[in-house]
């Protein structure tokens, strides 16, 4: 579903629904969100929908997944709680870390923290 938070389009996901399993899956979300499709900039997808492989980074699904964003240049949040993840695994929390800190790939607990997120970014010069 296509979203206006903060003034940015976003298409978000709902949390049923099938998991996004690979990169080529990534590909089709993408498609449909992006400028031929929705018209977004950023896609939301509720943790729920990526599975527990996304986030064992030894699988790589995470990475393959997430470089289908950056190629097709889709700015991409993840939505929901993933505290005990991180908690259990020093190089998830690090690279959530990391994440967050960019303009294109966020871990958010909610859409409040999304549109806060999304209502500091300063535009594009």
């Amino acid at each position: 579903m296509l979203l206006h938070i903060a003034d940015v389009p976003v298409y978000l996901l709902d949390t049923e629904g099938p998991v996004i399993a690979d990169d080529r899956e990534a590909v089709d979300l993408i498609v449909a969100a992006g400028r031929y499709g929705a018209g977004a900039d950023w896609t939301v997808i509720p943790v729920s929908r990526l599975g527990d492989d996304f986030f064992e980074l030894r699988t790589r699904k995470a990475g393959a997944i997430v470089q289908k964003f950056v190629s097709y240049q889709m700015k991409l949040a993840v939505i929901g709680d993933i505290s005990a993840r991180v908690a259990a695994s020093e190089s998830l929390a690090a690279w959530v870390r990391e994440s967050n800190r960019g303009r294109d790939l966020w871990f958010v607990s909610d859409v409040e923290e999304l549109r806060a997120r999304l209502g500091r970014q300063q535009p594009a010069v």
